[in-house]
């Protein structure tokens, strides 16, 4: 499977942006990583093929959300209320069970950058 993740870019602190990762065939679990410079990648946000179960870091609920569409076999990750501190390269990624741990996933995007301005 491969993955083309698209969509960053700079905005400024409040701002919102939506990120879009399309996956080349079907997968099972999605999700969405970022790394910081100078940083660990760690884990955003998680969603099952069907769309029934969500995971999120503590510090992006309530202002992030992913989404899946099947037909288009693409995720989606709609991030509003950004701040600074979500600068970062996000990464979409493709696995087999739904774990936040980043070596669970065998499929990776080549990701993309988003940089929030204060």
């Amino acid at each position: 499977v491969q993955l083309q993740a698209s969509g960053g870019g700079l905005v400024q602190a409040g701002d919102s942006l939506r990120l879009s990762c399309a996956a080349s065939g079907r997968t099972y679990v999605m999700g969405w990583f970022r790394q910081a410079p100078g940083k660990e990648r760690e884990f955003v946000a998680i969603i099952r093929w069907d769309g029934s179960s969500t995971y999120y870091t503590d510090s992006v609920k309530g202002r992030f959300t992913i989404s899946r569409d099947n037909a288009k076999n693409t995720v989606y990750l709609q991030m509003n209320s950004l701040k600074p501190e979500d600068t970062a390269v996000y990464f979409c990624a493709a696995g087999r069970s739904m774990t936040t741990a980043v070596t669970g996933y065998t499929y990776w995007g080549q990701g993309t950058l988003v940089t929030v301005s204060s």
